[in-house]
């Protein structure tokens, strides 16, 4: 026990003496260090640089959706039946119900602004087409109709068809069209009878009939030489010059005969053979016959009855060339009179016609054919124009087209019951975003398609994408730029939904290793050139020109005569 209380003694002692110090000593504790120099290593190292945006993790594009008209044929109230549900919304789903009626949502970039009715013409009928996977015409057309059908029934509801009112007004358009129908009948029967016009008819017909008699009567008078009077006087001229020659030839016969006899020579005697003494005896000579007294010929009445003759001829001769010159003067006279006929009868067909059109242009009758005319062709018109429509058709309010499908919905705008009057439902897309800003400074460094990175509480990081960037907003002096950065995966963020994180977007980035030193080891000479000091030992040091490139943390890219390890002055202290 002693030896502990001594030992306990000088414990206290030691330790009482090493918390005592002298003056001096406390003088010399409370001087300052010896000025040095304050360096850091030059590294090796990849250089990042970034810019660091904070904002809220929520799902991205959030839209409204209001319907673009009726939902039905009906026009009168629109009261939501089955409100839409928080939830997915995919490509041919039904958003909510109106009237009992479907809302089918479909993906396209061209709003719903029309009833879409047999015929109709657009992009949107196109977008329709492409959802109902039918040939994309752009028209919609009957195939289009029949995969609208379809559609509406395997979803439990029947496609809208036409209105009563629709189908009275059809059934009306019709009657139009028979009615304007019966009346040109009748008007132009009454027209075709032309009781107004009968006479003026009657008189063409009769002036046509005398035209063709008049050209008939020409064309005989044309194929004959003459009437039958006149070839009657030609025959019986040529009869009388033929009967004038033969006597004129009998005659000049029996002159020429008279005068061959008159200067024909007297018969001589036969002489008497001599007899001979060897020939046989002759019987004796006959006795000659005496010669018949020749008459005395008269040729004088002979040639009188030539001279006669002939002149009888040039008589008969003359009086064919008279009945001849007299037969053409006849049939000249005969075709110029027929000629003038029918030039008169086709002048009295042509003031006919005229006299009839006139009266038929003029004609009240003529006037009503015109306008059952120009009623029948509108009427007809106007079924056309509406038959076009008319059918299966697909209501404004029945479709609502969205960029993107599937998407989220986030909140419902109406409930069972209430009137729908307004947006009836707000819905995003399926995928996270992070909306923040960034001053105006940093904003001049990014682009649209930087790869980001998103830290979340936990620590983990997940790859995204600068998606957006704009919309300058002005906070006191500070100008600053909105940001929208994607995550590439949703992989540990569907927890997140509303959480503030952080992300980083990449500026750029060295593709190798390279020298880097902090940004206050670098300064510039006065010749403008960047340059560093290199601790070369204690309290002495050598300044290196070097060439700046990436800065990024605080540090910044360098080359020179430097080496990794060598430590750099950063101050003084």
């Amino acid at each position: 026990m002693v030896v502990a209380g001594a030992l306990v003694v000088a414990g206290v002692g030691w330790g009482v003496g090493g918390r005592l110090r002298s003056p001096a000593d406390e003088a010399a504790l409370r001087r300052p260090p010896e000025p040095s120099l304050v360096t850091a290593p030059v590294e090796r190292r990849k250089l990042v640089s970034t810019v660091v945006v904070s904002g809220t993790l929520e799902y991205g594009s959030p839209l409204p959706i209001t319907l673009a008209g009726v939902v039905g044929g009906d026009d009168g109230a629109q009261r939501a039946t089955r409100a839409p549900r928080p939830g997915r919304v995919t490509e041919g789903g039904v958003l909510m119900e109106v009237n009992g009626r479907p809302v089918f949502t479909f993906t396209g970039r061209v709003p719903m602004h029309r009833t879409l009715s047999p015929g109709a013409k657009g992009e949107d009928v196109k977008q329709l087409q492409k959802a109902l996977r039918v040939s994309r015409t752009g028209v919609f057309d009957r195939a289009t109709i029949a995969a609208v059908t379809a559609f509406y029934a395997k979803h439990g509801y029947e496609a809208q068809q036409p209105a009563l009112t629709a189908r009275q007004e059809l059934d009306s358009l019709r009657r139009a069209v028979q009615t304007a129908q019966e009346t040109l009948l009748t008007e132009q029967k009454a027209l075709d009878q032309g009781r107004d016009v009968l006479p003026l008819r009657l008189k063409l017909r009769n002036a046509e009939q005398d035209l063709k008699v008049a050209e008939r009567e020409l064309r005989a008078a044309e194929s004959q030489e003459g009437t039958l009077e006149d070839e009657a006087r030609l025959e019986a001229a040529e009869a009388a010059v033929r009967a004038a020659e033969e006597k004129l030839l009998e005659a000049e016969q029996a002159l020429a005969e008279a005068r061959r006899a008159r200067n024909s020579p007297k018969p001589t005697p036969k002489p008497t053979p001599t007899p001979s003494a060897t020939s046989e005896p002759q019987p004796p000579p006959q006795p000659e016959p005496e010669p018949e007294p020749q008459p005395t010929v008269d040729t004088e009445l002979l040639e009188l009855r030539v001279v006669n003759a002939r002149a009888e001829l040039d008589s008969a001769r003359r009086a064919m060339d008279r009945a001849r010159e007299e037969a053409g003067r006849a049939r000249g006279k005969r075709l110029t009179e027929l000629r003038k006929a029918v030039r008169d009868a086709r002048e009295a067909v042509t003031v006919a016609e005229q006299a009839l059109r006139q009266a038929r242009q003029l004609s009240p009758v003529k006037l009503r054919v015109a306008n059952a005319r120009r009623d029948l062709a509108a009427a007809r018109t106007l079924l056309a124009e509406y038959s076009r429509t008319f059918g299966t058709t697909v209501p404004p309010g029945e479709v609502v087209f969205l960029p993107r499908l599937p998407a989220r919905l986030r909140k419902a705008g109406v409930k069972a019951g209430e009137v729908v009057d307004k947006a009836v439902a707000t819905v995003t897309s399926s995928t996270f975003v992070l909306s923040g800003s960034v001053d105006a400074a940093e904003a001049k460094l990014l682009k649209r398609g930087m790869a980001a990175v998103i830290e979340t509480e936990s620590g983990e990081t997940i790859s995204a994408t600068l998606t957006a960037l704009g919309g300058g907003a002005k906070n006191g002096a500070i100008s600053s730029e909105s940001v929208l950065i994607t995550p590439v995966s949703m992989k540990g963020l569907k927890g997140l939904s509303g959480a503030t994180v952080t992300a980083r977007v990449t500026v750029g980035s060295t593709d190798e290793e390279v020298l880097v030193v902090p940004v206050a080891a670098v300064i510039t000479a006065a010749d403008g050139r960047p340059r560093v000091q290199v601790e070369v030992s204690t309290d002495r040091t050598r300044e290196v020109e070097v060439r700046t490139g990436l800065t990024a943390d605080g540090s910044v890219q360098v080359s020179g005569d430097l080496k990794e390890g060598d430590r750099v002055v950063t101050g003084n202290a």
